[in-house]
């Protein structure tokens, strides 16, 4: 059998990032949330969102319960690199692969991302991970209809936000 890692809404400007495991043998999955606080000021500086993805990446891996033969496939995001570390500590090169997850795990993380967005009030794009460019401006218009009750929930840290008037001080 078989985990597959992966984060779904890394790149997005609004809400924080879903970790989630998948075994596609029993079509169990499981996942948890890195909170939007860790992308916003003072705590996206100290980089906490990486130590927190590590925290959910093993957290994820005990609720699914690693079998003796089973291997961990875990996405090359940069926000999961800390969790891949410690995942290869833990288990051995022999049990944790690194590589890009496709097929149903990256869909059932992306729905529980899209999800979660709907729980904010906000409605995705249909394939927004293939339009960033209108994706970006979907989100951010977003805000802009209401930025006192809608800043809340942008990751307002993110370095090339400061450029836009939304994000500026």
């Amino acid at each position: 059998m078989t985990i597959f890692i992966d984060d779904a809404g890394t790149g997005d400007i609004l809400f924080g990032v879903v970790i989630g495991a998948y075994r596609p043998e029993t079509d169990h999955f499981v996942y948890d949330v890195i909170d939007v606080r860790y992308f916003q000021e003072p705590v996206y500086g100290k980089k906490r969102h990486l130590n927190e993805a590590r925290r959910i990446a093993l957290r994820l891996v005990e609720r699914l319960g690693l079998g003796e033969d089973e291997k961990i496939f875990i996405c090359t995001g940069d926000i999961l690199n800390e969790a891949a570390e410690s995942l290869l500590e833990q288990y051995g090169e022999e049990k944790v692969v690194l590589g890009k997850i496709e097929g149903r795990g990256q869909h059932l993380v992306e729905l529980a991302f899209t999800n979660e967005l709907l729980n904010i009030g906000y409605e995705a794009m249909e394939n927004r991970t293939e339009k960033w460019g209108k994706n970006f401006w979907h989100m951010y218009n977003w805000i802009k209809k209401k930025p006192k009750k809608r800043l809340k929930w942008s990751k307002s840290a993110f370095p090339n936000l400061k450029k836009y008037p939304l994000f500026q001080k």
